[in-house]
């Protein structure tokens, strides 16, 4: 079973919810906001995400514009980095998917689709 880390108020976080309800991927809830990743999640994570920890920063949110971290972001470390997304759910991009052999980060559909072609191998 895979853990499906949502805002459910977030409009994106129900769209992918209903993907994974509809083709029958097996999934727990956890509430971004209240059980927010640790930093060793984040760190386990963003290596199997494949994705640049930038990338893991919800742009769009209040909290990213409110600390102005596109200015601050670049000249950070990684570690950080890493240490202010743990800090506050609302920083970390969403949805978040963790299975077995990878992390998506937000929802796309077409990256998405290779959860229902190797579902087999994550039962």
């Amino acid at each position: 079973m895979f853990e499906f880390l949502e805002y459910p108020k977030c409009s994106t976080c129900k769209k992918a919810k209903k993907y994974l309800e509809d083709n029958n991927i097996p999934f727990c809830d956890r509430h971004i906001i209240d059980r927010k990743p640790t930093k060793e999640e984040l760190n386990k994570w963003i290596i199997l995400s494949g994705k640049e920890i930038k990338n893991w920063f919800n742009t769009s949110g209040v909290k990213y514009k409110e600390l102005k971290l596109k200015d601050k972001l670049p000249n950070m470390t990684d570690d950080e980095k890493i240490e202010l997304l743990s800090t506050d759910g609302m920083l970390v991009k969403r949805p978040i998917l963790v299975t077995t052999e990878k992390v998506y980060i937000g929802f796309k559909e077409n990256e998405w689709k290779e959860i229902i072609i190797n579902k087999e191998n994550y039962q």
